[in-house]
């Protein structure tokens, strides 16, 4: 009986959905096929909603490129020469261009009283901008703040009657993987769109001192600077602001600052014009190798980022924080990298005293720092390279890591850019060898072996002479551009370097 109720059962469907197809056909139509989601098949509700708020930008003034090079900011290490910003389309060197020359890229109003968005890259240094709407009215606009360090900035223009504008959207909710549109000016080509999907979030890459990068594949080109990367809901979640890559055109990477850092720089340039926010004065580093994190003292999934470099007269160095120190907790929140803790100095009051947990060989220490204003060049001062270093006759041979080593004289740290009361052994001489495994090289400057302080050359033999390479060496090293390190020096299982 219950296998006659399924034939049954069956029949009955099959006859059902026949009358179905069969109506139509009957009458000499084609079946109605099932409705596809209108976002699937065309972009055009959502194009036609912000395409109206997107402008161009012609900034013309002292060239971007020239004021880039009295003000590029100064970082722990060099930014890839192929991650690039755009702001025009002109040819040449930029170290060339003697004359001012303008520069071109995008923006989109945020409001309807004519508050525009776009990149600091995109007006640096200008006079005047000349604004253009989708529709072809132009404005031209004196007013004009920026932020260096976030590479933001906001135009304001006067129009007659109410502009459209676009609504910022929420970074943070958006996933891996969400379609998204870049709108702007590729090339000078106005009221350009291209489609994409979010490839990653929170990237971090030196081309800005705060930065919060979404990584998408909508194409960008020079000209996209400035433009919005919006969600399918219209809203704006990132600015589009650099992409990567070796030719110098789009190739799959772009980049646009995420919606929650404007959010917090944008109310600042609208109420005072500038950006204020607080800072320790200090350089740091991630620590990501889990050995060199046990011997700087952290336990197992304690988080900390590793001092290396206190800059002068700032709240870090009045607090007392040292080169080499490694901090793990600001405020009772723990530090997990140099990012997060850049974000959480910047968002805190200023005046407000806070309490820093740090290691400090290994020993455990806590500090008070009173957060101050960050000043508006801090970050942005370039530290000249160094000359090579001499070789030294009475240099010390320590063939057990492969390096040449020289006491730190005046003359040598004059020559090298070392500060006159540093002290310690300096590498002269990089040969094969755990040093050079290790990435050493010459010039140098050794402070630390084993948390043994190192006063010269002699210092540094005789404590490697003690130490076991086998279990590894941990060594604090400085560089003449500024900053501490620990490297270490471990043979392999082997018996190899």
């Amino acid at each position: 009986m219950k296998r006659i109720s399924i034939v049954v059962c069956c029949l009955m469907l099959g006859v059902a959905l026949g009358a179905f197809f069969a109506g139509p056909l009957l009458q000499g139509q084609a079946p109605v096929a099932p409705a596809i989601p209108r976002e699937l098949t065309s972009y055009h509700d959502i194009v036609k909603k912000v395409l109206p708020a997107v402008v161009s930008i012609d900034s013309h003034g002292r060239g971007a490129a020239q004021e880039r090079r009295r003000m590029r900011p100064q970082f722990d290490g060099q930014v890839p020469e192929e991650f690039r910003r755009f702001f025009d389309f002109g040819s040449g060197d930029e170290d060339e261009a003697p004359e001012p020359r303008g520069g071109f890229g995008s923006g989109f109003l945020v409001d309807a009283k004519g508050v525009i968005l776009t990149n600091h890259h995109v007006v640096d240094g200008a006079t005047q901008v000349v604004v253009q709407l989708s529709d072809g009215r132009k404005f031209t606009s004196k007013d004009v703040k920026s932020d260096e360090k976030t590479d933001l900035a906001i135009v304001r223009i006067e129009a007659p009657v109410p502009l459209p504008f676009l609504e910022l959207g929420d970074s943070t909710a958006m996933q891996i993987g969400d379609r998204v549109l870049a709108v702007g000016a590729p090339f000078g080509l106005t009221g350009t769109v291209t489609h994409g999907i979010i490839s990653a979030k929170g990237r971090s890459l030196q081309l800005n001192m705060y930065e919060d990068f979404l990584q998408t594949d909508a194409a960008i080109n020079p000209g996209n600077s400035g433009g919005p990367l919006v969600s399918l809901d219209g809203k704006v979640i990132g600015i589009n602001a650099a992409i990567k890559s070796r030719s110098g055109g789009w190739q799959g990477v772009g980049l646009a600052i995420s919606s929650d850092i404007v959010k917090t720089v944008m109310p600042q340039l609208l109420k005072d014009g500038v950006v204020r926010r607080g800072y320790l004065g200090v350089q740091v580093k991630d620590i990501t190798e889990p050995e060199l994190a046990a011997r700087l003292g952290l336990k197992q999934g304690e988080a900390g980022v590793l001092v290396t470099r206190v800059f002068e007269d700032t709240p870090g160095e009045k607090a007392g924080f040292k080169d080499g120190d490694v901090l793990t907790t600001l405020d009772g929140k723990p530090i997990h990298n140099g990012h997060e803790l850049q974000i959480m100095v910047a968002r805190l009051p200023l005046g407000k005293t806070v309490e820093v947990n740090a290691l400090r060989d290994g020993q455990a220490k806590r500090f008070q720092v009173k957060i101050e204003e960050q000043p508006r060049r801090f970050g942005s001062t370039r530290v000249p390279a160094p000359r090579r270093i001499e070789r030294d006759p009475d240099a010390v041979g320590i063939d057990k890591i492969g390096v040449e080593a020289v006491d730190l004289t005046p003359e040598i740290a004059d020559r090298l850019g070392y500060k006159e009361q540093k002290r310690g052994a300096v590498l002269s001489r990089i040969h094969d060898g755990l040093a050079a495994d290790a990435g050493l090289r010459a010039g140098t400057l050794v402070t630390k072996v084993d948390q043994k302080t190192i006063h010269s050359a002699k210092d540094l033999r005789d404590a490697l002479a003690d130490a076991s390479v086998e279990k590894g060496v941990l060594m604090q090293v400085e560089t003449p551009q500024g900053g501490a390190n620990y490297v270490l020096l471990k043979a392999s299982q082997s018996g190899k370097r």
